[in-house]
């Protein structure tokens, strides 16, 4: 089964692409300046920055391209050179943000990540973060003849249709069922507590029903485990241990072993099969996927945005400049200035401790 593509024209968006390197596996464009969010008047706004991921087969090389034609893209790594820069984008999510680029009379960010990265997200959900946005509606741009990545976005679809069904009720509407897969990759982020508005799923999900029905449709009416009414708009799932059990067995790996540590008492060591069968009779069922995600999802939203002080900005005094979300949802540029004396927060000043020493070959300066 292919990804289902968008209708949206997407000549805009390709002539962005121009400006890159093409040695691309995937490229696709997301978020407010794509697709219309609650509050915007008619459409995605001018305003809005536009965000892209690319997915490519040789990052190392990708980047040494990219320096060569858009240098001023990075931060200070760009001193450094590519194999550096591949260094960083493999801590955490495994994808490196150049953000606030200007590019034909707009601003965008772009993320860059390998393709085996990609499809090991996509299959296991190891960090969430490119799997999650994918599990969203998404303006894919160009792809491949890869069928290994062809497959592996498909069943990232199917797992987040999955984790859905465990979270949700038995009876509950298409509307409800969206809400909570665009919510799977929110599920833990720390940045929806200290920065994103907390309304940012649903103002996602209301005015892009129809997108999200293009890509989960076809698996809705194939899927064993719900009766899909589409003429009404509602779904009934199957809440038996028997079928809560077979779902459990079918979510992604890391997902599967996030929960097992949340219920097997250390020391233990039980199968994971018989882990997921006491979980499927539990009551709380849909809590302990819920846990589970959101272990995942706390600490790859924590390390890639303490990256972003080495992407997406320059230490020792200088301006760092940041992505937030107005009250709208809509994507705005936020500047902070750093004195010379700052001291990050903890988690930020960890990781800075552990990526510079090995890009530099010595004892880092932040310790």
């Amino acid at each position: 089964m292919a990804l289902p593509a968008l209708s949206s024209s997407g000549v805009k968006f390709r002539r962005v692409l121009a400006h890159f390197p093409q040695e691309l596996s995937l490229a696709f464009a997301y978020g407010s300046g794509v697709f219309r969010q609650a509050g915007d008047s008619a459409g995605p706004g001018e305003n809005n920055m536009l965000d892209f991921v690319f997915a490519v087969d040789d990052a190392v090389t990708w980047h040494m391209m990219n320096l060569t034609k858009n240098k001023s893209h990075y931060s200070f790594l760009k001193v450094l050179g590519p194999k550096q820069i591949n260094s960083v984008q493999n801590y955490g999510a495994g994808i490196y943000y150049n953000t606030l680029v200007p590019c034909n009379g707009r601003i965008i960010k772009y993320g860059v990540i390998s393709t085996d990265t990609l499809i090991d997200d996509l299959l296991h959900w190891k960090t969430l973060y490119v799997a999650g946005r994918l599990q969203k509606p998404v303006k894919i741009l160009t792809q491949n003849e890869n069928s290994k990545l062809q497959a592996a976005l498909v069943s990232n679809l199917k797992s987040a249709v999955t984790a859905a069904f465990l979270m949700l009720p038995e009876s509950f509407s298409e509307e409800d069922l969206y809400m909570q897969i665009a919510g799977l990759s929110y599920t833990g982020d720390f940045r929806m507590i200290v920065g994103e508005d907390r309304s940012k799923v649903q103002n996602i999900v209301e005015p892009n029903v129809p997108h999200f029905q293009k890509l989960y449709s076809n698996i809705l009416q194939d899927c064993p485990q719900v009766v899909y009414k589409h003429h009404l708009g509602r779904l009934e799932a199957n809440k038996s241990p028997e079928g809560q059990f077979a779902q459990l067995m079918s979510l992604p790996r890391t997902l599967q072993q996030k929960i097992t540590s949340l219920v097997d008492p250390p020391g233990k060591n039980r199968d994971v099969e018989e882990i997921l069968l006491q979980v499927a009779h539990d009551p709380d069922c849909g809590f302990v996927v819920h846990q589970g995600i959101s272990r995942i999802v706390r600490s790859s939203s924590v390390v890639q945005s303490a990256k972003t002080i080495l992407t997406a900005g320059v230490l020792g005094g200088k301006l760092v400049t940041t992505e937030n979300t107005d009250p709208s949802g809509r994507n705005r540029p936020q500047q902070i200035q750093m004195s010379s004396t700052r001291k990050d927060s903890g988690w930020s000043h960890d990781l800075l401790n552990e990526i510079v020493p090995r890009l530099c070959g010595k004892r880092s300066k932040w310790a």
